[in-house]
């Protein structure tokens, strides 16, 4: 019984030891962060005076930021509307990056808004793309005439159709013979690609890309890219380009190559009616002869198609467009970079206007960096 109430008793007297000891260590912790407190308060009451509007108007600010901190530590993703993106996009455009931290978004945030907004602008009603279908009993009858006169061609073809009051073009009876495998044998002759590689000196291609303003306007760019040396030209941007604006960028494509050595023979480019005969006879007029791609076939102007996607992912993806003028500025900027700096695969690594590449050097030389489209872009050169 004795020893009983002695482990008791000890037990009891160890308990009470710690709680004094952490009822102690509380106490001075509580001193401490009163002390701290009374600090704080004196400090900030040096430094803003009840007096000055100005150091009051400080105090506000600093208090409201510390909410917003807490607020974002509480608030994984907060929920905007239309009103609410409108007003900090505005404001944005104000203050200046260094002050960005002021937002609860960040600019890849405003991207993918612009991003949506232009999605939202292009959605519309899913259909098949490509031209309609042809009716069934007209597709059985240019197989049948097909298959019983394998010397005709998709010419006569049509125009046995058209005899009997059918109107169908040679491209879709070709396009229907090709996929059932029937008609008249394919021409023999060199691919696109053989084309391409043989002729490469004297072709110039040419298309249409489209870029999306911040107010979802759409402007219109036509380029032109020589094939040999990837070298780039690129026309004023157009709400609405026609055949005359188009003609007359073929005028200038002639002036801007006149001081070449050796002279264009071909230039490629799509079925679009705005490349229309006033097109094609400025070019002619230099010698120059126009050559059509076949439908829906993107990869005959590859050259052109793949530049599209480099303007795109180099610059035009990371920006607002607010404007033709803003398009235009950006787009020249980009395209001096792209004809003078830019090393490209195709060219051995060499930008397209280099004449010849850099020799090696002997040891690490002074190096300068330019920035261009507000430092999007950066360029590399000696500073010898």
């Amino acid at each position: 019984m004795g020893y009983k109430y002695s482990i008791t008793t000890l037990r009891t007297d160890i308990t009470s030891t710690a709680g004094a000891k952490s009822a102690g260590r509380d106490r001075i912790a509580t001193v401490f962060a009163s002390l701290l407190y009374l600090l704080l308060r004196r400090l900030l009451g040096v430094l803003f005076s009840r007096d000055c509007a100005d150091r009051q108007a400080q105090v506000e600010i600093l208090v409201l930021r510390h909410e917003v901190a807490i607020l974002r530590r509480q608030v994984r993703r907060p929920v905007y509307r239309t009103r609410d993106r409108a007003l900090l996009a505005a404001a944005s455009r104000i203050l200046p990056r260094e002050r960005g931290s002021a937002f609860l978004v960040r600019p890849e945030t405003i991207m993918r808004w612009q991003r949506l907004l232009v999605a939202r602008k292009w959605r519309r009603t899913h259909r098949r793309p490509g031209r309609p279908s042809l009716d069934p009993k007209i597709q059985a009858l240019i197989l049948r005439m097909a298959k019983e006169n394998p010397r005709w061609g998709y010419v006569r073809i049509k125009g046995e159709l058209g005899k009997l009051g059918i109107r169908v073009s040679a491209t879709a009876i070709a396009m229907l013979l090709r996929r059932h495998g029937v008609g008249p044998a394919p021409r023999r002759g060199p691919t696109w690609r053989q084309f391409l590689k043989a002729q490469a000196t004297g072709i110039i291609a040419c298309d249409f890309f489209t870029v999306e303003t911040a107010l979802l306007k759409t402007l219109y760019v036509l380029f032109f890219i020589e094939i040999k040396t990837r070298r780039v030209h690129v026309s004023a941007s157009n709400t609405n380009p026609d055949t005359f604006f188009v003609t007359q960028q073929a005028r200038n494509l002639c002036f801007a190559l006149d001081e070449r050595d050796e002279p264009l023979r071909f230039l490629i480019c799509d079925r679009d009616a705005k490349f229309s005969r006033s097109f094609d006879d400025v070019l002619a007029s230099e010698g120059i002869r126009v050559i059509r791609t076949p439908i829906g076939a993107p990869n005959a102007n590859a050259f052109a198609e793949r530049w599209v996607e480099t303007v795109r992912v180099d610059c035009l993806d990371w920006l607002l467009i607010f404007g033709s003028r803003h398009l235009d500025r950006v787009l020249w900027a980009y395209v001096e970079h792209y004809n003078q700096k830019r090393p490209h695969r195709g060219l051995r690594l060499m930008a397209p206007e280099d004449a010849a590449p850099v020799g090696k050097v002997d040891g690490l030389p002074g190096i300068r960096r330019r920035d261009l489209l507000g430092g999007l872009i950066h360029e590399y050169e000696s500073a010898a």
